[in-house]
This record gives structure tokens, sequence and C-alpha cells, in this order.
């Protein structure tokens, strides 16, 4: 069973940006399982630095987008995206020392953040990239 459903109501009506955001459930879903697998510490933390990885190849996608576009709010939305790559990027060295187990709670708040990113910040573009011709 996956952590995260992914819902139509997350949907910013780009194909492109939806996708990616599908892709990013998909990551935190492969965490919750290999967690609650049981996975080693290696396994769940290439998770962690795959989830990293493709969340910093996201954001430079849609802020490149959103610049592109001309939208009014780029600067505070990428200050949104960087405080969340900060936030991971610390989860993963703090993981990988040994000073922080896997537990749901970073499930939980992974889940919190993308969703609450996706259907308020991420929704208040839609209409101008759709404008713009944006797929």
């Amino acid at each position: 069973m996956d952590f995260i459903t992914w819902q139509e109501k997350y949907s910013v009506k780009i194909p492109s940006i939806d996708a990616q955001h599908k892709q990013l459930v998909a990551i935190i879903n492969e965490l919750y399982s290999s967690m609650k697998a049981g996975k080693t510490k290696d396994q769940l933390g290439k998770t962690l630095n795959d989830l990293v990885a493709y969340t910093k190849t996201h954001f430079s996608y849609e802020e490149s987008l959103l610049e592109k576009a001309g939208y009014e709010d780029l600067n505070e939305h990428k200050k949104q995206h960087v405080a969340f790559v900060e936030k991971i990027t610390a989860t993963c060295k703090q993981y990988e020392e040994g000073k922080l187990f896997m537990s749901i709670d970073i499930c939980n708040f992974l889940q919190n953040w993308l969703i609450h990113h996706i259907q308020g910040t991420d929704q208040k573009y839609t209409q101008l990239l759709l404008q713009k011709g944006v797929k």
C-alpha cells in the first residue's frame, strides 16, 4: 500500500510538472516501503539521496519555466524550494551520520510539505503557465 496516493486535486494541469510531482510521490512511497520492509541503512540512505537529487532537478525545471513566463512570485517560490532542499539535505546528513533514525515522522514531513506546496504554492502559477502554452 502506498504512503501517498496521487489524486487529481494535486494536479497543476501542466503534464510535465505533474509527471515530476508524481515521481516525487513515487520516491517518497519507495522510502516508506523500504522503511517498513526493514531495508538496510545504506538502502534507505540511497533512497533519501535519490529524493534530494530528484527534488533539485524538479525545482530547477519548475523555476526555469516560471522565470521564462515572468512569474511575479518567483523569488518567494524559490525561497520555499531552498528551505525544503536544505531540510532534506540536513536530514540525509544526520541519517548518514547515525544521528537520526528513519521514522514515519520523516515520511509524514515529506508528504505534508509536498502536498501543501503543490496545492498551495504551485497551484498559483497554473493559469500563467497555461496561458504561456507550457505543457
